[in-house]
């Protein structure tokens, strides 16, 4: 039997820990992956392409436990009722190869990125930060919104979209969170005061979600929506003007704003700040840019995370999804007994 965690399962978790210290806990195993970088496995995630999206495979393994991510991203759904992404995940024993967990990650993708963007901003953004700018209200937005506000302290958040409904969702969303929530009616208003910026558009296209006269000395900007290739958000000149972090760089070279740059483009994978190697913020007037797509050691560190509340919640299922012969190799007879 093999523990299954579904979407129902997975809200009930979420539920009984509280949405903010779920991602508060989130993002420190994340940041605790992080700090063991080099024990795993790294590679670009496989991605098929088509006009209408992609469908990836996020894999990873640190030595004693694997896992994979399946997830696809198909900005058009949201026209026909579909979630724009939507995904599961599976961990399993490097030793015996059976699998221990699979679960939902639909849900757990939202939390994932919202928590990684906190965990970077914790090393990047400027000390003090209370006020974050979200350009892009989507499905993502209220995650970011806490993700900031329990592992930065951020009590403010200025909100813009193109579709002004989207907005209005986010804000009812965030009623009774103890956060200043600002309807902005432009990109160039929700940044004005913003130490933070967070762009996170789903157009899969090349934008200017932001251009380079919009972007003030000193700002962090936390670019997510930039992820796959022909899909990006920041107008070139301020990849110029800043420093920029990733999580891997070939796989961001591919697929994150860095796709507009040359390939020897000097960038910081994030691994390196959060383990003291290189310095991540060192001036006030400094831009910081963390160039998020997402990357599959976060997948392996959230399924350890709900791993973890199994025997605590009891909010799983165990399906019957491995042959289990009485003699491993009479495999056949196991079948003709049943019937």
């Amino acid at each position: 039997m093999v523990p299954f965690v579904s979407v129902d399962n997975m809200m009930q978790i979420v539920n009984a820990l509280g949405m903010e210290a779920t991602l508060f806990e989130l993002a420190s195993y994340i940041e605790e992956d992080f700090r063991r970088w080099e024990q795993f496995d790294k590679i670009p995630r496989i991605a098929s392409h088509s006009e209408d999206g992609v469908i990836e495979l996020m894999p990873t393994c640190d030595g004693t436990i694997y896992g994979f991510k399946y997830v696809n991203g198909h900005p058009k759904n949201a026209s026909r009722g579909y979630q724009t992404v939507t995904a599961f995940g599976l961990l399993a024993e490097l030793s015996s190869g059976y699998p221990v967990l699979l679960s939902e990650m639909t849900i757990l993708t939202a939390l994932r990125t919202a928590a990684t963007s906190a965990m970077a901003a914790k090393y990047l953004a400027p000390k003090g930060s209370n006020t974050m700018a979200i350009i892009g209200n989507g499905a993502q937005c209220e995650f970011q919104v806490l993700a900031f506000k329990t592992v930065l302290g951020i009590d403010t958040v200025r909100l813009y979209d193109v579709d002004v409904a989207v907005t209005a969702k986010a804000i009812r969303n965030l009623a009774d969170r103890d956060v200043h929530v600002i309807s902005c009616n432009s990109s160039r208003e929700a940044i004005a005061g913003a130490q933070i910026i967070t762009t996170c558009s789903a157009s899969k296209q090349n934008a200017l979600i932001l251009t380079d006269d919009m972007v003030s000395d000193g700002v962090h900007i936390n670019a997510i929506g930039g992820d796959c290739p022909g899909k990006t958000e920041l107008q070139r000149d301020i990849l110029l003007r800043s420093d920029i972090f990733v999580e891997f760089a070939p796989q961001t070279r591919i697929e994150g704003e860095i796709q507009q740059l040359d390939e020897d483009h000097v960038v910081t994978e994030i691994w390196q700040v959060i383990d003291g190697s290189i310095e991540g913020r060192n001036s006030d007037d400094q831009i910081t840019l963390f160039d998020s797509v997402g990357f599959a050691i976060e997948d392996f560190s959230v399924l350890r995370f709900i791993r973890s509340q199994l025997s605590d919640t009891g909010q799983y299922a165990n399906l019957d999804m491995l042959a289990d012969p009485d003699d491993p190799r009479d495999l056949f007879g196991m079948i003709m007994r049943s019937a």
